[in-house]
């Protein structure tokens, strides 16, 4: 069996503090998120950062670890075996369980999850651990209650053994939920042992990127493209909302920068929707024939417009 170094799959210090492995759990457990990932290899780095900050993440379980580090576990390569007579000391549901665990995970946290710890679990009685699932949501989804498809899979007792069973849910994703907002769905963890009640599900809220708008709060930014002579001469714009399309009115001698407000066209929150903010941007065509670029010198020459005017002043 293959020793795993828990530090090394997060890519932290052995002495890291809790927030930055909290932090690096977070950030690859995104990266290797199977919703946003397809494929084997994606979902086997996921299980793998999810069970170290299984352990990781525990206090207890930290520190049963690092002991095994320290009994010189770390260089034991494929031949680890845990020492004699360990017994795993951590108790009580793990609030971090996202997933299958290795053999390796078993062999020092048997008492928990083994045959040995579930018959232990049934005699004592032990509640259900909580699971956590990152959830991505796209930001169309926010303005509405939303059901979801939510699977995953839950480690149960059965005839004395662990197995893993896949479990299916319909979600409902309130209006207006948040980057990193928590849902709880109580009793959808684990199974509680000994007639202890079940865990919980938690669903950790991820807005996925939106390849128009930016988020600032409650409000969106959508860059609006302009041609230089629709921002010279004015025009009528059609720009894109997160739910319809609206009319917008550029005025004549508008400038790159300038944001147009459009009230309610924002993101859900408590006291309404936020707004949509146009950001105008002037846009020069890719090509320019004789003919354009003779009107363009002409356009300069009457004009006599200089851009870096303030440059040299304050020069």
């Amino acid at each position: 069996m293959e020793f795993k170094d828990y530090y090394a799959i997060l890519g932290v210090e052995p002495d890291a503090e809790k927030a930055d492995i909290k932090k690096a759990y977070r950030r690859l457990a995104r990266k290797f998120h199977p919703d946003l990932n397809p494929g084997d290899e994606a979902e086997g780095k996921f299980k793998e950062v999810a069970e170290a900050w299984e352990v990781l993440g525990d206090d207890t379980r930290r520190a049963e670890f690092d002991e095994l580090r320290r009994y010189g576990a770390a260089g034991g390569g494929h031949g680890f075996e845990p020492p004699p007579g360990w017994e795993s000391r951590a108790g009580g549901g793990s609030h971090h369980f996202s997933g299958d665990f290795s053999d390796f995970f078993n062999s020092i946290f048997g008492a928990e999850f083994g045959e040995r710890g579930a018959e232990q679990g049934f005699q004592r009685g032990r509640r259900g651990q909580d699971v956590e699932i990152e959830m991505p949501v796209f930001l169309e989804e926010t303005l509405t209650d939303t059901q979801k498809p939510v699977e995953y899979e839950l480690p149960v007792i059965e005839n004395g053994r662990r197995v893993n069973r896949r479990k299916s849910l319909k979600v409902t994703i309130p209006a207006g939920v948040g980057e990193g907002e928590r849902i709880r769905l109580r009793g959808q963890g684990v199974p509680g042992q000994g007639g202890a009640p079940d865990g919980d599900l938690y669903l950790h809220v991820r807005l996925v990127p939106h390849p128009l708008f930016d988020v600032q709060g409650h409000d969106l930014l959508v860059t609006v493209p302009l041609a230089p002579w629709e921002a010279a001469l004015g025009a009528k714009v059609t720009v894109p909302t997160l739910d319809s399309k609206v009319t917008l009115t550029v005025a004549p001698d508008s400038q790159t920068g300038r944001k147009l407000r459009i009230k309610g066209k924002g993101l859900v929150g408590k006291t309404g929707r936020g707004d949509l903010y146009a950001v105008l941007k002037i846009t020069m065509p890719a090509k320019s024939s004789d003919r354009a670029r003779e009107l363009w010198q002409s356009l300069s020459d009457e004009l006599d417009f200089d851009p870096r005017a303030e440059w040299r002043a304050s020069a």
